[in-house]
């Protein structure tokens, strides 16, 4: 006859090979939270070329590092030893071949001529521009430098205190939009970015909403027992006939010449 176990030393014997288990399973998962990946940036480089400085750069380009250190990008330079390796040399590549013989533009790089190089650094913005709708992109095409000036002042065009002056950087390709208009839409004045992403959207036109959502985050919406009211008019009918600006209704979203609801 077999001989009952005892309800403490069988009982732990059983549960041991599980809380082993747990144990290496928490111990994974404490050295998988550890790990972390990071993008580790470059600094570019041109055979042949070594890193010589900012200061040399200033020998023939001193109409740019005047203003350089007013710049968004002025606080990429870095202090101590590893000082050559930034600064203009962080954009456009090691100087030492470009400034040997005098100049020349196939010793340097230049991002204004290809955004590739500013990608390397702004890597949530090449996931933007490989959305459904963007700019288009490239060497001659659109590049970062037609609407950012990296030598200057904010990289932002948008970081000026007057919004009318933010359209600029927009309104100097699109200057049909710029008016002035009869009838205005006061977005307008808000800034172009208040309806479109530049960089890129998964929206048709650059735009942060697909559909009548896009206005409602500015035109109240007011919901009654019979319906839908926007300004005062009903539309509970008209929101079932596609967006705002494509339902025959508020076309001119920019600002119209001969009607109040911004139709053409």
């Amino acid at each position: 006859m077999q001989t009952p176990l005892s309800d403490a030393t069988p009982r732990a014997a059983q549960r041991r090979p599980w809380l082993w288990l747990g144990a290496a399973l928490v111990a994974a998962g404490v050295l998988s939270c550890a790990t972390v990946t990071r993008t580790v940036l470059v600094p570019p480089q041109i055979p042949g070329a070594t890193y010589v400085g900012s200061k040399t750069c200033e020998d023939c380009h001193d109409n740019i590092t005047r203003d350089f250190p007013s710049a968004t990008h002025a606080n990429l330079q870095a202090l101590g030893d590893h000082a050559l390796e930034m600064g203009c040399e962080s954009c456009h590549g090691p100087g030492s071949v470009h400034s040997e013989v005098g100049g020349g533009k196939l010793n340097i790089l230049n991002p204004k001529k290809s955004p590739e190089l500013c990608l390397q650094c702004h890597l949530d913005l090449r996931g933007k521009f490989a959305q459904r709708s963007h700019h288009p992109l490239g060497p001659n095409r659109l590049t970062c430098g037609d609407c950012h000036n990296p030598h200057k002042g904010p990289a932002l065009p948008t970081a000026g205190l007057s919004t009318l002056a933010q359209n600029e950087a927009c309104l100097k390709c699109h200057p049909a939009q710029r008016g002035p208009h009869v009838f205005e839409h006061e977005a307008m004045r808000e800034g172009c970015t208040t309806c479109h992403d530049p960089h890129g959207s998964v929206n048709p036109r650059l735009l942060t909403a697909r559909n009548a959502n896009l206005c409602l985050k500015c035109h109240f919406q007011e919901r009654t027992p019979a319906g839908v009211r926007i300004g005062g008019q009903d539309h509970t009918l008209l929101l079932g006939r596609g967006t705002c600006w494509t339902a025959g209704c508020h076309e001119a979203v920019h600002g119209s010449m001969v009607n109040s609801s911004l139709r053409y």
